[in-house]
């Protein structure tokens, strides 16, 4: 076995160096070496060249937010109130849009457009009001864009819920009910949630709806906790014993656990402000969060105010605001409610079904506004879709303050909204020195609660929230976890690691040893107007580079018609011109002059239908990728640039020759034709050494035929000679005369590469299979290799990954759910006196009177919800082991067992496996597999955030409440009907 892996390796690297060129694209690059010079990356230069433009592009767009928070409060100050409908003179404008590449959408320039969430009234005077005056920020949004043509979307998200955005485009509105609201304020809060036997029914169901929409308002800013109580309190999910990061992940654990939740036991306020107060002033709990420390408590009713807990943990700074908020019936004095909120700075809120986010939002928003402009700095959000179609984006935000005196001549305490203006991940990827870095050299971004601002692993795939912390998107160790609390805690620094990887804040750079250099090439005029000339001839030839090269270049995705664009714009500027990235331009002439000679001094004196061959191929950093010959770049599937194609970017990470197969789908294994080509990928890094430094400036490669190759695999693997002259047939001591070639009915022999899949084997009934995991192919010989460490396996989890949404068996379209009595309950007397009587009375009733009883959901079953939702993925890696020489092995199934033997074929990512076929199928093993599976997790992370303000609040309406306004007739019939049975009898008598 030992002599056949041998064979193997010197035949691979014979045919292989003799075919790509590697040798003579070395020399060529050594003869040229007068055309360029290697340069150094220093990488402190690099980041700190990203960050000064970075921050410039945001301080660009802090002017504008500036000017347009300025200009809001101005014109919210002049504008005189109208009770009636300010907008009746309004005439109704039909806009023309063009498609803007910028916006990714149609856009009018002239004009802006207003969302309204469908759960707002819009003929409400507030909101009619605020269009009115909103509508003069169209001025301040032309002049802003004027003054900076690469200013995105520039919004005004008002307090209110209206959102008014420039330009206008017409609104991407979901094709379930749109209730996309533009509101939301951090703040660090512990919800609490009366259980008592008395919540029951609708009321314990408009309890759970409360809590999930207040969880909705929160960002990844806040930190929460939910908690129930009776006797006593407990968090809703036991394994958050502290305030957890309001992120995503953790919010839909809440809400799941408040979904689950049941009522029992009576009532005590003493345990459950005790627990809260406990939460929120442990400094361990989250030890920054010091701005807007709240409790949100939901109940159905009580009347103990628990003063001497606020006595001892609240008063007298009164640090931490309580809102308590009535849901359900209110048959009950509501004065403990309002006293506890009005004594703790908080508000008493009644609310039906949905809460007034408004009012306590105004409440939190007072420090802000008492601040007055030590509070106006700019905040960035998280990375997110954007709404309107813009792709991964973040907002820079600003908060515009109300101006306005009100009745006592004071200033207002209210905030109007938040201004904001978007800034394009792509447009900040522009600014890092992408090719300067190699193929797996990048820069990656955190913001202060870790979460990746940039990096190449984000590549959200559904949901608007895109919330990947830095630990998430590698694979984690010990020292990325140090590398990311030194970002966070704005240490500068550089730190060099050995790790494994997957197949405007603070900034870093990842650099891969052999990208620590990069080549710079420096031609002559003459020598430009020559390379120029020859990128051209022939125009069909398959040479791909797509890369944007000059800010007046067309790209396109069809190489000929790329080509043309690209010599069409030659004849018109020199390569030397300010509107082309010289760096890239050079190296792109550069690269092609030395493929061109490999291909005229080696490729073309070749046959490769000899050496089993369909292609031979080169790749380069300057974005060139050349497929010989011609007729095998119509069929090259790989990726056109270098940099995003696998087998470029493996092969810089490895030595020797990489073997990839590519992985067969169920369809292939059904349509593949037995005479269908199935090509082997084989690639190798060239690798010079200039000057006394080393780097990997191009990769070379053939496409192997899978059919032909195979053949010679099993000659190699066997105990007769490549001319099948002579053999070598094995003695009495030399062991069986099985081989690879003579036994295949016997003997399994294969090449298994460094992922564990498929390369080749001598079954005929595995060529199919190719590719595949091989597992999937014989997985009790995958186990065996594993278990005796040939493989090791890595597992890490893909945050980013869709699934199929979970269908709800209850979902449907159908009136509003209620509590339904059953005939038993109708018959018992004491069921009449219970709070589930009084909860289905009062539904009938608020039904009648907000006329909803019989309304229905609309619901689509297509489209009402995402056939899509995000989920956590566990993703299994295995890779091969560090092995110097071959391995015997017996694998013993109880009633059988056999042999095997593996070796490393050196300079290559390739195993050599050669066992006996299993005699029996009584093995109980575990089938081993890399196929990915749903993963629950939660990760909780602490940030920062902390506001001081000395100046007194203006608290009276702490005790107004908030509830809905039926219709007066509707409320007198309502009357006039349960007066009705106690009239009647004397009705009756009177008749009689």
């Amino acid at each position: 076995m030992i002599h056949w892996a041998g064979r193997i390796e010197k035949e691979l690297e014979k045919v292989l160096q003799h075919v790509t060129g590697t040798q003579q694209m070395r020399s060529i690059y050594n003869e040229k070496k007068s055309q360029f010079e290697i340069k150094r990356n220093n990488p402190k230069d690099l980041v700190d060249r990203v960050a000064r433009d970075i921050a410039k592009l945001l301080n660009s767009k802090r002017k504008a937010l500036e000017k347009l928070a300025r200009e809001a409060e101005q014109l919210q100050k002049e504008h005189v109130w109208q009770d009636g409908n300010p907008l009746e003179s309004a005439t109704s404008l039909e806009l023309e849009f063009v498609d803007d590449p910028n916006f990714k959408n149609k856009v009018n320039y002239s004009s802006s457009a207003v969302q309204i969430p469908t759960d707002i009234y819009k003929g409400s005077p507030v909101i009619l009001n605020e269009l009115n005056w909103t509508q003069a920020l169209e001025r301040v949004f032309i002049e802003n864009r004027k003054e900076d043509s690469s200013l995105r979307w520039q919004v005004f998200g008002s307090a209110t819920g209206v959102t008014r955005y420039y330009p206008a485009t017409p609104w991407k509105a979901p094709k379930k009910i749109d209730l996309y609201d533009v509101r939301r304020r951090p703040c660090a809060s512990l919800r609490l949630f009366r259980r008592s036997g008395s919540v029951s029914g609708l009321t314990l169901k408009l309890m759970k709806t409360s809590v999930e929409k207040m969880l909705d308002t929160l960002s990844d800013d806040d930190y929460v906790n939910v908690a129930r109580f009776n006797e006593k309190a407990d968090a809703v999910y036991a394994c958050f014993r502290t305030l957890v990061q309001a992120n995503a992940r953790n919010k839909k654990i809440f809400k799941e656990a408040v979904g689950d939740m049941q009522a029992k036991g009576t009532t005590d306020y003493k345990s459950g402000f005790t627990f809260a107060f406990e939460q929120l002033l442990n400094e361990s709990s989250a030890p920054r969060a010091n701005c807007n420390k709240m409790i949100m408590m939901f109940t159905d009713g009580g009347e103990d105010r628990a003063q001497e807990i606020f006595e001892k943990y609240n008063w007298p700074n009164k640090t931490v605001r309580v809102f308590t908020f009535s849901v359900g019936q209110h048959n009950y004095d509501v004065t403990p409610l309002q006293w506890i909120a009005c004594a703790n700075k908080g508000v008493w809120i009644s609310s039906f079904v949905f809460l007034s986010l408004q009012e306590y939002l105004d409440v939190l928003g007072r420090p802000m506004v008492l601040a007055g402009n030590k509070a106006k700095q700019v905040q960035w959000t998280n990375v997110y879709h954007d709404a309107l179609g813009l792709g991964l984006v973040i907002t820079g935000t600003m908060p515009v303050f109300n101006l306005t005196a009100d009745t006592t001549s004071s200033q207002n305490q209210l905030i109007l909204g938040v201004m904001g203006v978007d800034i394009a991940i792509n447009e900040i990827k522009r600014k890092t020195p992408t090719y300067r870095l190699g193929a797996n050299g990048y820069t990656f971004a955190i913001d202060p609660n870790g979460y990746v601002l940039l990096h190449p692993n984000l590549q959200p795939k559904v949901g608007p929230s895109v919330t990947l912390d830095f630990l998430d998107a590698e694979l984690e160790d010990s020292n990325k976890e140090e590398i990311r609390r030194q970002m966070i805690d704005g240490k500068p620094g550089q730190k060099k690691i050995k790790t494994l990887i997957k197949s405007v804040d603070e900034a870093r750079l990842v650099l891969p040893t052999y990208s620590e250099n990069h080549i710079k090439a420096n031609l002559s005029d003459q020598i430009l107007q020559v390379q120029c000339k020859y990128l051209g001839i022939p125009i069909k030839m398959p040479c791909l580079f797509l890369r944007e090269y000059c800010n007046d270049l067309e790209l396109s995705n069809n190489n000929t018609e790329f080509l043309l664009n690209f010599i069409a714009l030659m004849e018109k500027v020199t390569p030397d011109s300010k509107q082309c990235d010289n760096l890239l331009l050079h190296n792109l002439i550069l690269d092609t002059g030395i493929i061109r000679q490999l291909v005229e001094k080696v490729w073309k004196n070749k046959d490769l239908n000899t050496y089993g061959f369909l292609a031979v191929f080169a790749a380069s950093d300057g974005g060139v990728t050349r497929v010989f010959p011609n007729k095998a770049a119509e069929t090259w599937e790989e990726n056109p640039e270098p940099f995003n194609a696998s087998y470029y970017r493996r092969s810089l990470d490895n030595k020797g020759y990489i073997f990839r197969a590519p992985y067969p789908t169920a369809r292939d294994r059904l349509l593949t034709p037995e005479n269908d080509t199935i090509g082997i990928l084989v690639s190798t890094a060239v690798e010079i050494t200039v000057g006394g430094k080393t780097i990997k400036p191009a990769v070379v490669g053939v496409k192997l035929d899978l059919e032909a190759w195979t053949d010679k695999f099993k000659i190699l693997a066997s105990n007769h000679t490549d001319n099948h002259q002579g053999s070598n047939t094995c003695g009495p001591n030399r062991g069986c005369e099985m081989d690879c070639e003579a036994n295949s009915e016997d003997l399994l022999c294969y090449l298994v590469d460094d992922g564990g899949f498929l390369i080749m084997s001598n079954q005929k009934d595995d060529w199919n299979k190719v590719g595949m995991f091989f597992s999937d192919v014989d997985h009790y010989l995958m186990y065996a290799l594993y278990n005796n460490s040939f493989y090791n396996r890595k597992r890490s989890f893909d945050y980013q990954s869709v699934c199929e949404r979970i269908p709800n068996s209850e979902a449907g379209a159908a009136p509003r759910a209620v509590f339904v009595p059953t005939i038993a309950d109708f018959v018992n007397v004491a069921w009449w006196t219970s709070a589930a009587a009084w909860s289905l009375v009062q539904q009938f009733i608020y039904g009648l009177a907000y006329h909803s009883w019989f309304v229905t959901d609309e619901v689509n079953a297509e489209g009402s919800d995402s056939k899509e939702r995000s989920c956590v993925m566990i993703q299994t890696q295995y890779y091969l082991s560090n092995l110097s020489s071959s391995y015997n092995i017996l694998q013993d199934c109880g009633n059988c067992s056999r042999l095997i033997h593996a070796k490393k074929i050196n300079n290559t990512n390739l195993l050599f496996v050669v066992a006996e076929k299993m005699p029996c199928n009584t093995c109980e093993i575990k089938k081993l597999s890399q196929e990915e599976e749903e993963c629950i997790l939660f990760h909780v992370v602490y940030q920062l955030a902390e506001r001081k303000t000395n100046q007194i609040e203006n608290t009276s309406d702490c005790g107004r409440g908030h509830s809905f306004r039926p219709s007066l007739y509707t409320l007198l019939l309502i009357q006039l009907l349960l007066l009705y049975p106690a009239v009647s009898p004397h009705c009756h008598s009177l008749l009689h």
